[in-house]
């Protein structure tokens, strides 16, 4: 797979710019850098944004995370890997990045389940991180960005 845009480097720097203020926001949060990372990676295997799958992976490793939780979040309902927190991250994940062909969405029972877990800067900055992961898989899918080039 070859990058359909040749010079990312000659974007609009506002672009980065904002970027970069949003993935500062997400920190603020005070959310674990593992858990944000296995939202990441979450969204981005269903979105089927390999540049995405690979950074996601190679940003939870640097944070500590391990091989055999990473090879599980596709399944992570039935891996016994993760803590109550991070299956409310994933399900909030999951539901807001399915959002076509009328998919159910952000149900009251999956918002309320992350509410016992999480602060509303915490959630608040899951939400964006979702958000931003739903961005770039866009992006990358669209200009076919390969995993490991540029990213990770």
């Amino acid at each position: 797979m070859e990058n359909r845009l040749k010079s990312k480097n000659s974007l609009n720097p506002d672009l980065w710019t904002a970027i970069q203020h949003l993935q500062k926001a997400i920190a603020a949060g005070g959310v674990d850098p593992k858990l944000l990372a296995l939202v990441h990676l979450r969204a981005s295997q269903i979105n089927g944004c390999s540049a995405c799958v690979h950074a996601s992976v190679a940003g939870a490793k640097r944070a500590g995370d391990t091989d055999e939780r990473l090879h599980n979040v596709a399944a992570w309902r039935e891996a016994p890997f993760y803590t109550d927190a991070e299956r409310a991250a994933l399900a909030l994940a999951e539901a807001a990045t399915r959002l076509q062909d009328g998919a159910e969405g952000v149900t009251d029972e999956i918002w309320e389940d992350a509410n016992a877990h999480f602060t509303e800067e915490q959630i608040g900055a899951i939400n964006l991180e979702i958000a931003l992961t739903n961005f770039f898989n866009r992006i990358n899918r669209t200009i076919k960005e390969p995993a490991g080039k540029t990213w990770g």
